[in-house]
């Protein structure tokens, strides 16, 4: 089985590994031997715009998890009703080297779930993979896609019954991003300008964290479709979802940001990292 070649174009995250170290690096204070697996978290949710954008708080994200040998990342970008995807390579390249995948964790998965196989090329997971072979040198991954509904759920219950049977250390990273707003995404509720902008820190984005961080996720993903503050929830209720079988009691919200932080637009998007822990 081949492995899965970069696919997002030139742009989204550095090509140069030592360029690529350097910026991780810097983000987070440290040296990476200092950052890799030394987090407490049991998940986490990132965002997945280019790391311009939102690399440094993907990063957090990632640097918050505890040791693991396998890192899941929960991608979306699929309905409601969808089924469930996987990627089905024996590995993924990124600029620090291939990430093996998990096969033997991903068959006992799709023994408990109907999982479609995942050929598409597709942001959610690919942009969090660098961070993972940063700071999870040596572990092994599984590229995940969970629908905008209630299955998310399961997928995460099912990916920690999975890591028991097989006896692997397992950490998540769900893939989601927050308000799309302004005409590049047609949505523009409060018109343009400095109310809107507060209008989707203070309400939109705030009423999806406020459910995530209660650890509801039926209602992060009610919040979602209904007021359309996030994209790709799914991605965040299956890391949720894992955590909390795994015994997690509580969520931190790292840091939240959007990207008129990077670059001022009509049009931005809400970021934020969260980590579950116990």
């Amino acid at each position: 089985m081949p492995r899965r070649q970069r696919r997002l174009p030139r742009g989204w995250y550095p090509e140069d590994p030592d360029s690529l170290r350097s910026l991780v690096q810097g983000w987070l204070g440290r040296d990476l031997s200092a950052a890799a697996g030394r987090g407490s978290s049991i998940a986490a949710v990132a965002p997945h715009a280019g790391w311009a954008f939102s690399g440094r708080l993907a990063a957090l994200a990632a640097a918050s998890l505890g040791p693991a040998q396998t890192i899941a990342v929960f991608g979306g970008h699929l309905p409601p009703r969808a089924r469930p995807l996987a990627a089905s390579e024996s590995g993924f390249d990124t600029p620090l080297g291939p990430l093996e995948a998990d096969r033997e964790l991903l068959g006992v998965l799709e023994l408990s779930l109907g999982l479609g196989r995942d050929e598409e090329s597709d942001n959610t997971v690919e942009v969090l993979l660098p961070l993972v072979a940063a700071l999870f040198p040596g572990a092994r991954v599984l590229w995940l896609r969970a629908p905008n509904d209630e299955s998310s759920i399961g997928l995460g219950q099912a990916l920690f019954a999975a890591s028991v049977s097989v006896g692997r250390r397992v950490a998540c990273l769900g893939s989601t991003d927050l308000t799309h707003y302004g005409p590049n995404y047609g949505f523009s509720p409060k018109g343009l300008g400095p109310v809107a902008e507060s209008w989707v820190r203070e309400r939109n984005d705030a009423r999806f964290l406020e459910a995530i961080l209660g650890l509801d996720g039926p209602e992060a993903l009610r919040r979602a479709e209904s007021e359309r503050s996030a994209c790709s929830p799914g991605a965040a209720v299956a890391s949720l979802a894992f955590a909390l079988s795994a015994g997690a009691t509580r969520a931190a919200l790292l840091e939240y940001a959007t990207s008129l932080d990077a670059r001022r637009d009509e049009s931005f998007v809400g970021y934020a990292a969260i980590a579950f822990q116990k």
